[in-house]
């Protein structure tokens, strides 16, 4: 039963970031839009959002990743218990 209570929490958590990742990437493609249109708007020439595009590209792979990339196992009852005993120590 404290298993399944652990699959659910760790599949709640799941869910919830991947839906912050998207969440995340449309406040970013705002941004973008806004940033290249002011670049646009002041005359253009060196194409300078591409800064801030590349820093937060670098900040959304990372989430990304988190939220979709390989799932953490659980530890096994065995392992947990090892660890209490440690502490009992």
């Amino acid at each position: 039963m404290a298993n399944d209570d652990a699959l659910r929490q760790a599949a709640e958590k799941r869910l919830k970031d991947q839906s912050g990742f998207w969440r995340l990437l449309g406040i970013f493609v705002i941004v973008w839009i806004i940033l290249t249109a002011v670049w646009a708007l002041s005359g253009g020439g060196y194409f300078w959002p591409i800064w801030a595009i590349f820093g937060m590209s670098i900040a959304l792979l990372f989430v990304g990743w988190g939220a979709f990339g390989p799932r953490q196992k659980l530890p096994s009852e065995d392992r947990i218990q090892d660890e209490i005993k440690k502490f009992e120590q």
